[in-house]
């Protein structure tokens, strides 16, 4: 296969799987079948892709030519191939999941779910595969546009009320801020064209630059920095497949890709170093890191505790990214992966104590870990790697990280670090101690509360498997980690 049919089929894919579950909509079994099918294919397709790029291989294509220096072009190095396997291979287990999940619970448009989510997919692939910032530009605000009807699914006002928060946040941003900073940068650099080391260095002052960066950081607002945050726990509205799908699959993993995207590849860390214009960057992230989880703490609905959780880890890459050090460069491409595994569990587990058991609050979860030992126990090893604990993935990333912080003295960071740690470990260890080490309820053994058991197995297995994930990665990251050390030039 020729680099550039490599490059359209992987569009292309994910939008043949649009069409054929759209056309087998009457036939479920049929329809996810095809799903599936796709999923896997694309997934192949990507895994081929990031072993040419761990060899050495730099594809890249040209669509259209519009302006000097504005083209729509498809590139991929290595950060674009990271979230080219992660959100195909997501999509697979995703799929497993959303089967038991929708069934399950006699979700309604099961057919649109399908089509919209593997609609989320190709803009998820056309993000991984853009070769400048116009590209990336229009495959992201298509992922907010197609992700709409997945929030509004129930239908009810509390749903289409989220989804306009959910929209009027990622498109009022994007507007507002990000198409602001693109057009500047085009102005100034000439180009758009993602090049390690940064397209801006020699053509911006430092406080022209900091004033740019402010476009960007503020205008990503899929990497929910407060205070453009309110998006991400308002679409909790949503089934719990479309949870997992916006906090690990595509949309937030979207957001961070494109903070690390743009300081590598538009502002360069070198050049930002020398001028010292992302300073601000890290108290921004870490206010965010620490605020998000307080909020957490205190929340008792589980799948709000989790959206917190994310909008908090979510800025473990954007203060790791704005140390601007290699081996904080190689933390922040870590924990895109690792954070993708992990929460991708717990909104998992979730979506089983739901569908099993009908809880949606922590303070119902007392004993459900011995009716419901599979789930709660995949829900043990994502929260371990929420919190950065051995054998979970996420005590990688935040190992690079910390060693980041420490190493450039950067004690605000370390400080944050060390706090949110202890945050997260005290919202999420007594989920599990709840689940494990406490009585259920006495009424859960008369007739209005017979005892339950498990969620279909289908969920199991996919809960499952992403639990295994979590903790393979701990003990086999090397492909991820030379990936990541190809993005930060070579570390």
């Amino acid at each position: 296969m020729t680099e550039d049919i490599q490059l359209i089929s992987l569009l292309l894919t994910p939008l043949v799987g649009m069409l054929l579950v759209s056309l087998t909509g009457r036939w479920p079994n049929l329809r996810e079948s095809m799903t599936l099918l796709v999923a896997v294919l694309l997934f192949s397709e990507s895994l081929q892709l990031a072993s040419d790029v761990l060899g050495g291989a730099r594809p890249g294509l040209t669509l259209i030519h519009m302006l000097p220096g504005l083209t729509l072009r498809l590139a991929v190095e290595p950060l674009g191939a990271v979230f080219s396997v992660i959100s195909s291979g997501l999509w697979i287990i995703s799929t497993l999941y959303s089967i038991g999940y929708m069934r399950g619970n006699n979700e309604k448009k099961q057919t649109r779910f399908y089509v919209c989510f593997a609609g989320a997919i190709f803009a998820a692939q056309g993000i991984a595969l853009a070769g400048n910032m116009l590209t990336l530009f229009l495959f992201y605000e298509a992922m907010t546009l197609i992700t709409y009807p997945l929030v509004t699914h129930h239908g009810t006002d509390h749903a289409r009320n989220s989804a306009r928060t959910y929209l009027g946040v990622l498109l009022g941003t994007s507007i507002a801020f990000l198409l602001s900073g693109l057009l500047a940068t085009w102005v100034i650099a000439g180009t758009l064209d993602f090049r390690h080391g940064g397209i801006l260095a020699g053509h911006l002052g430092a406080a022209g630059t900091a004033l740019l960066l402010v476009l960007y950081m503020f205008g990503i607002g899929k990497a929910a920095l407060m205070p453009f945050h309110r998006w991400l726990p308002a679409a909790m509205v949503a089934p719990t497949p479309v949870s997992a799908l916006l906090h690990a699959v595509a949309v937030v993993k979207a957001g961070v890709f494109t903070i690390v995207k743009v300081i590598v590849y538009i502002f360069g860390a070198e050049n930002l170093i020398a001028l010292g214009s992302a300073n601000w960057v890290p108290v921004i992230a870490g206010f965010t890191i620490i605020s998000a989880s307080i909020v957490a703490l205190r929340a008792d609905n589980l799948k709000r505790r989790l959206a917190y959780s994310t909008v908090s880890q979510l800025s473990y890459v954007t203060l790791a990214a704005t140390l601007l050090a290699p081996i904080s460069i190689v933390g922040a491409v870590l924990h895109i992966a690792a954070h993708a595994l992990g929460k991708i569990t717990l909104f998992f587990a979730a979506g089983s104590i739901y569908t099993a058991a009908h809880k949606t609050e922590v303070s119902q979860l007392d004993g459900i870990g011995r009716r419901m030992p599979w789930t709660m126990t995949a829900f043990a090893i994502g929260a371990l790697s929420m919190i950065g604990l051995p054998p979970a993935a996420g005590f990688v990333s935040k190992w690079y990280v910390l060693s980041a912080a420490m190493s450039l003295e950067h004690w605000w960071a370390v400080g944050v670090l060390v706090l949110s740690t202890l945050l997260n470990a005290g919202y999420f260890l007594p989920i599990v101690w709840r689940a494990f080490f406490r009585e259920p309820p006495a009424e859960a053994d008369d007739h209005h509360h017979a005892p339950h058991g498990e969620a279909p197995r289908i969920m199991v297995f996919a809960q499952t498997a992403t639990a295994a994930l979590t903790v393979g990665m701990f003990f086999y990251h090397e492909p991820v980690l030379r990936l990541a050390r190809a993005v930060a030039g070579g570390f």
